[in-house]
């Protein structure tokens, strides 16, 4: 999917042109879980009534180690992938997702940076509207199971938001979980939105939103 970007950030340092009217484009990246999705590994615990799935990455910081531990549970209980398929097919954005990434979507670029798998995203990107989105993919075996995973890169979200700047862009993120700090830290504005109070405390430096509408004024500071 091409990304379509404002002219203005395209026309900087033309002959004749007025330094007001010049700008840098913005680039809005956003996690997915927890952001614009509820969490897709709680749902599948709660559907499957395994306590032991609802660990997030806002529990075990170390996301291999927690991937190890949720390919074991998902192997020892006969959980394949289609089952879990299954189950996303039938969820939904958070309340007010569609709309807030629409309106974002009319600001500047937006991308979606998330440590899910393109195995389990389609059914709520479809509902998100195709935004652009970069993750991981998971490896099968034959019998169906989750037998591992690719990354896309190591900390592939704050290289991703690295590699924009290095590009010339401006970048606004936001994210609610440990693995989002780094992506965070690396854009020139970064916002946690509903985090954990354990991330808020540990993170002062970020401010925090409560809503899409607060999250909203704060990504798109002009």
């Amino acid at each position: 999917m091409a990304l379509v970007l404002p002219r203005a950030g395209l026309m900087k340092n033309q002959p004749g042109m007025s330094k007001k009217r010049e700008a840098i484009v913005t680039i809005y990246c956003l996690d997915l879980e927890g952001v614009l999705v509820p969490e897709i590994w709680i749902h599948v615990a709660k559907r499957f009534k395994m306590k032991s799935l609802e660990v997030t990455t806002r529990d075990i910081p170390d996301y291999d180690k927690l991937m190890r531990y949720r390919i074991k549970i998902l192997k020892k209980a006969g959980i394949r992938l289609r089952d879990i398929q299954n189950v996303i097919k039938r969820m939904k954005p958070l309340p007010g997702a569609a709309a807030f990434l629409e309106r974002l979507r009319g600001r500047g670029p937006v991308i979606i940076l998330s440590d899910t798998f393109y195995e389990f995203a389609g059914p709520l990107m479809q509902q998100l509207g195709r935004p652009v989105l970069f993750c991981n993919d998971l490896i099968i075996d034959k019998k169906g199971f989750i037998a591992g995973y690719r990354l896309r890169q190591k900390d592939g979200k704050g290289k991703a938001v690295a590699g924009l700047k290095k590009m010339g862009f401006k970048v606004a993120a936001a994210g609610d979980s440990y693995n989002d700090l780094t992506m965070l830290r690396t854009a020139d504005r970064g916002v946690l939105f509903n985090p954990p109070s354990s991330i808020r405390k540990a993170n002062p430096r970020f401010p925090v939103a409560r809503n899409y509408a607060g999250l909203f004024k704060l990504v798109d500071r002009r």
